[in-house]
């Protein structure tokens, strides 16, 4: 199930876009990347929320400083344990 969201926006931000529909794809994959920080999208969710595969998602999460696992002290040693 999806939904729709129409949020206004200042015209300010049209001067770091070309046009409307690339803000428009920008705006969505930063607000899905987000929700994907915060954990509260997976990322086969986020990249469908904004047009993108799962791994193109990533790799994209990542060029904006966001890392596809959020591990803890405690689970990173595990992992690492484990292998």
């Amino acid at each position: 199930m999806t939904a729709i969201l129409e949020i206004d926006f200042p015209a300010t931000l049209l001067l770091h876009a070309p046009d409307t529909a690339s803000l428009q794809r920008r705006s969505r994959f930063l607000l899905a990347l987000k929700y994907f920080e915060l954990g509260e999208l997976s990322s086969g969710q986020a990249g469908k929320m904004c047009g993108m595969s799962r791994a193109a998602f990533l790799l994209e999460a990542a060029h904006n400083g966001v890392p596809a696992t959020d591990l803890g002290g405690e689970e990173l040693e595990q992992e690492f344990a484990d292998g």
